[in-house]
């Protein structure tokens, strides 16, 4: 199957990954996301040429370490992790500026 297998498991890790976090990197520079995808997605198809299919350990324990990390952090600190909410905490917990409409 060739590097296929890799390119489909990656798609759908950002396609989760972007549409449930998406709430939780609101403030985040474009930048910074993209450069995050692209630092995933360059070392899991360079490792897949060095030790083949096993680079899909990579993406998914990213994964599932980034998502566990996640649930703690926003417990401990008070937020919902699946609405990011209540937003203005959060938005002071990671530092940004909070505007009232």
């Amino acid at each position: 199957m060739d590097v296929k297998l890799e390119l489909i498991v990656l798609l759908i890790v950002q396609l989760i990954g972007s549409s449930a976090f998406a709430k939780f990197e609101v403030e985040t520079p474009a930048l910074r996301k993209i450069f995050k995808w692209l630092f995933m997605d360059s070392a899991t198809i360079g490792l897949y040429y060095v030790i083949g299919h096993w680079s899909l350990l990579l993406p998914t324990s990213i994964l599932i370490l980034g998502s566990t990390f996640h649930i703690i952090w926003c417990r401990k600190n008070g937020i919902d992790p699946w609405k990011a909410t209540p937003r203005k905490k959060y938005y002071e917990l990671r530092k940004w500026n909070w505007e009232e409409y």
